[in-house]
This record gives C-alpha cells, structure tokens and sequence, in this order.
C-alpha cells in the first residue's frame, strides 16, 4: 500500500540531499509518494513566510515528514525552524542513534549509542526575559508528562531491541529540583522494567566517560539540552554529523531529518553528503512498516560506506554526491 509523506527541501544543501534520498528510495522500491515544498530562509526571503500554507496542510495531512537542513540566523531573525516544527506537532521524543562505520577511522569501532532527547520544554522553550540592560533571565521548564513520556520511550526501545541498560543524563546535583524532578521519575519508571540495567550520571562526567569509554553507554535519556549536545558529541565519536540519523516522534506525528546544518559553502558543488539523511529516510520506511526496503538501503550504504572507494570528501574520499548515490542504488 502506498504511502504518501511531506518533504521539506531547506536551504544550501538541502535540495541536493533531498533528490538524492528520494531517488535512492525509489530505486529500492519505496512505496511512496512524495508531497515536496521549499522551506527555510530561501523561502522567506523570497515570499515572507518559512513555511508556506500549503507545507503545513500537507504535514498535517500526511502525518509524516522527510526534513532536509534549514539554516537559522544566530542572535537575530527567526527563531530555530526545528524547534518550532517540534512544538507545533509536539514531536517529543528525539532519538539519534549513534553506530561505528567503516567509512571513517576514529578511536572508536564499536560505539553504538541510542541517545533519547526529550524534545519540547527544558530551555529550548526559548523563554527570555530582560531584567535590566546586563542582566537576562531564560526559563528551564521540566514537567512530569513530558518527562515521563520520554523516560518511558527509552525503556520501551530497550526492551523491545534487546538493549541492556538505560542511561539517565542529568545536573541534579545543581538543579535540584528540575534536574531532580527528571532523575526521579527515571526511577519511578525503571520499577517497571526489572530486566534492564538503570543508571544516573551527571553530564559533565557523561562528556568526559563518552570520549574515554564509549562502550559502556547503551541507551540513554536526558532532557532536551544534554541531548542536543551529547548527541553531537556522539557523532563525533562515529565520524561526524553527516553520519548520524534522528527521527522526532509524538503521538500523531513524526518527522525525521538530517541533523546537521545546511553548509552554504558547499552548496551547488555536487559534493554533499546525504548519509545522514538517507539513514534518517530509513527509520522513516521502519516508522512506516516498510522494513524490507530500509534494510536493502541500510545494506547498501554500510557496503558502499565500507569500501571507501565512492565516499564523498566529509569523509575521507573524493567522489562527488552523484557518484556516491550511483554506487549505492548499483549495490540495490
């Protein structure tokens, strides 16, 4: 049964990466139709709107969106256009999982992490006061629901692939009472999942742990901060951004993207690297059910990825994004 989704092409490399996905998704079968806008600062600067009427319709429509990088100005203009989408659609729960390749050596070879972002509150409500002319005042929001909501997601993904322990990554010791309101309910939850390993560690330590030992995280959940930044840092760990996929779930919507920025400098010089999205495109044929056709891709690129030859320049090779896609529909 075909299934249509939104696509959203964002700016700089966007569109280029966005063909390339589809075009890789077509040729392993994808049962898909594809609904696609341009969004993003191109878009306003040209009509005035980030996202037009329509691309909302279609979102709401179709439930399901394929995301390319959108840029956002920093210290002025709008606001981050990823973290409007995730509060409109309350897309709360943000999972990047982090696995070694071959296409990139690192000190690390068997690093496989799934981080568990909780999505919508902490600072990244993006409230902001100005007290006087040297002082700012920004609101950190933790809630009960939203906590448990994510918590939960993380022992559920546990326990539904094998997965034997599950992190909580907080600053309790300081914030001791938003901080604190998370760590307990990660105990209150984990009663219910007698079988997996549960531990806290603060985030500091976390940063230092996961560049001496990554082995020894499995997965691992933490407000929406510590998420963004230590699923960066965990992509470090693999080889960088361009290797790193991430969907954003709630209970109606979905939506998986490139997490990675737009890289204007590269833009239109046929190098780009779509791994990112194209893995992110795969958790999106899984959310769908069509797991046949994210597995022939994810055998593809791992195949391709390996073998060094057709790696486009991020990654160690000299193959423009044409040539990478070719290999990788070929490999099909």
């Amino acid at each position: 049964m075909r299934q249509t989704i939104t696509v959203f092409k964002g700016d700089g490399i966007g569109p280029e990466i966005t063909d390339a996905v589809i075009r890789v998704m077509d040729a392993a079968g994808a049962e898909l139709d594809y609904e696609i806008y341009n969004v993003g600062e191109a878009e306003y600067e040209a009509h005035g709107e980030l996202i037009p009427k329509a691309a909302f319709e279609s979102m709401e429509r179709n439930k399901v969106l394929l995301k390319s990088p959108i840029t956002t100005p920093v210290g002025k203009g709008f606001r981050s256009l990823n973290v409007f989408l995730r509060k409109k659609y309350d897309l709360y729960a943000n999972i990047r999982p982090a696995k070694s390749n071959h296409a990139v050596k690192t000190p690390f070879t068997d690093v496989d992490i799934v981080i568990f972002r909780e999505n919508t509150e902490d600072l990244y409500v993006g409230v902001e006061e100005k007290v006087d002319e040297n002082t700012v005042h920004a609101t950190k929001l933790i809630t009960r629901r939203a906590s448990e909501r994510i918590i939960r997601d993380a022992f559920e993904y546990a326990r539904a692939h094998g997965r034997k322990k599950v992190t909580c990554v907080h600053k309790a010791n300081i914030l001791k009472i938003s901080d604190g309101l998370f760590r307990d309910i990660f105990y209150e939850i984990r009663e219910a999942y007698p079988e997996i390993k549960a531990e806290d560690k603060i985030v500091d330590n976390v940063c230092m742990q996961m560049v001496m030992n990554p082995q020894q995280f499995d997965v691992m959940v933490m407000p929406n901060l510590y998420g963004d930044m230590l699923s960066d840092l965990a992509s470090g760990l693999i080889g960088g951004l361009g290797l790193l996929p991430s969907s954003n779930l709630g209970e109606e919507f979905a939506m998986f993207e490139a997490v990675h920025g737009s890289a204007p400098d590269i833009a239109g010089k046929g190098i780009a690297n779509p791994t990112a999205l194209l893995w992110s495109a795969c958790m999106m044929l899984e959310h769908l059910g069509q797991m046949e056709c994210a597995a022939k891709i994810r055998k593809s690129v791992d195949t391709v990825l390996e073998e060094g030859e057709f790696n486009t320049p991020d990654i160690g090779g000299n193959a423009t994004t044409a040539e990478y896609v070719e290999e990788i529909i070929k490999r099909l």
